[in-house]
């Protein structure tokens, strides 16, 4: 199976064009689990839970479950309806962010100008590289095949002059694949595609450009910017209207300024169920505590970004007067932030966590009554050095016992 990452290269023609790699590891989990049991190879595996567990979602579908009509974010018992054979996994992310860091690990090697959004998906900026790597066509060879021999996982890879098209081309031919749009053909690229096939927009604008009769992106490209607000709405109207002409979209931008740090989670699927992004907040949270740690930092202020399947996008930011104590009460802190924010029973197509105003944590005043953060804190740093000093021992914190004070607190319920 597929780790699907998408690329945009830097294509030289009279001048150096910026460019780009991005990753989208679309089957990541389902990847992981038939390299590490060859006996789930040709087998529909479906990464998400157990049948009989309540409330569960698909996380990850191989391509073998897609076939039946499996996909990520979809309920449990209806993937099971669809592929009662399939091998259900609940997954594991410890494991996951292994193979993630490897492949990331590869990709710095091409540039120092690594963009990671999440455990499955990043931007390289390798700008001007064609001296030491080639032309884009054999760079991308050069990185499948390092990618290939070095984790046992393929990649598909799209190439283009900006960001938002690439990641659209590396879905063009997948799994392990590579397609090219070269300088110039990016609005030509775009006014061909199938509307289905426009990144971003969700089940509600799918509906919307059947309502409108708009089945390319050039019947999209053919209507003024003021109809498409009229009846996408302002951001995603102006995004449509960009992005039909080939234009950078700027779905990506960078975090501004060096004090702040974040992770995101985009849904291959809209996605309503409380729980679930409850789930991802969690996942992002273990990201986030092991930078702050590495990095010996820390943070009072907290935020939280919400992108609808409208793509209208809300965020949010808290601060205490006490820096982040440990995993557990970033987690509380973001949760508490994301449940004032949150609108029950819209989809959600991307969220994001972060942390703000980072500071350095060499002096720390530890408060009267913080003695048990402290422990929580000191226990995590100990097992970020652990790991650092010995990858094999792939140590880190159960997520249950993690959260069992925030479920007893009103965390998200367990079945």
């Amino acid at each position: 199976m597929c780790l699907h990452y998408g690329q945009t290269l830097g294509i030289k023609v009279k001048k150096t064009v910026p460019c780009f790699m991005h990753s989208d590891l679309d089957a990541f989990y389902a990847s992981v689990e038939q390299l590490d049991h060859p006996e789930y190879k040709g087998k529909p595996v479906i990464v998400g839970g157990h049948p009989g567990d309540r409330r569960s979602v698909v996380s990850t579908a191989s391509y073998e479950a897609r076939k039946f009509g499996v996909h990520s974010a979809m309920p449990l018992t209806e993937a099971l309806k669809l592929c009662p054979q399939g091998v259900y996994i609940r997954g594991n992310m410890k494991r996951y962010q292994e193979k993630s860091e490897e492949i990331m690990a590869i990709f710095a090697d091409f540039s120092p100008e690594v963009q990671q959004l999440s455990i499955d998906e990043a931007f390289i900026d390798i700008t001007g590289t064609e001296g030491l790597f080639g032309l884009p066509e054999e760079t991308a060879r050069k990185l499948k095949n390092r990618v290939r021999d070095e984790t046992g996982l393929t990649i598909s890879i799209g190439i283009a002059t900006n960001k938002y098209i690439a990641k659209i081309a590396s879905g063009m031919s997948k799994p392990d694949g590579l397609f090219i749009i070269p300088p110039g053909g990016e609005e030509a690229f775009m006014r061909a595609l199938p509307v289905s096939k426009i990144w971003g927009a969700g089940v509600k604008s799918q509906e919307l450009f059947r309502k409108h009769g708009l089945k390319t992106g050039e019947d999209i490209f053919r209507l003024e910017e003021e109809t498409l607000v009229s009846i996408f709405g302002k951001a995603f109207g102006n995004f449509l209207y960009r992005a039909v002409r080939g234009e950078s979209a700027h779905v990506f931008d960078d975090e501004r300024g060096s004090h702040s740090m974040s992770a995101e989670r985009t849904f291959p699927y809209d996605i309503s169920d409380g729980f679930a992004l409850e789930t991802a907040i969690l996942d992002m949270c273990e990201t986030l505590m092991w930078r702050l740690l590495d990095c010996r930092w820390q943070s009072r202020t907290v935020s939280i970004k919400i992108r609808y399947e409208d793509f209208s996008t809300e965020g949010a930011q808290e601060s205490s007067e006490n820096p982040v104590r440990d995993l557990n009460d970033l987690y509380e802190r973001l949760l508490r932030l994301f449940r004032k924010k949150y609108r029950p029973g819209r989809a959600v197509r991307l969220i994001g966590a972060g942390l703000l105003n980072l500071e350095n944590s060499s002096v720390r005043q530890t408060g009267l009554f913080d003695e048990g953060g402290e422990k929580e804190r000191r226990l995590e740093e100990a097992i970020l050095e652990i790991n650092k000093k010995f990858p094999d021992a792939a140590l880190h914190r159960g997520r249950a016992s993690l959260a069992e004070d925030l479920f007893d607190r009103g965390g998200p319920k367990r079945s």
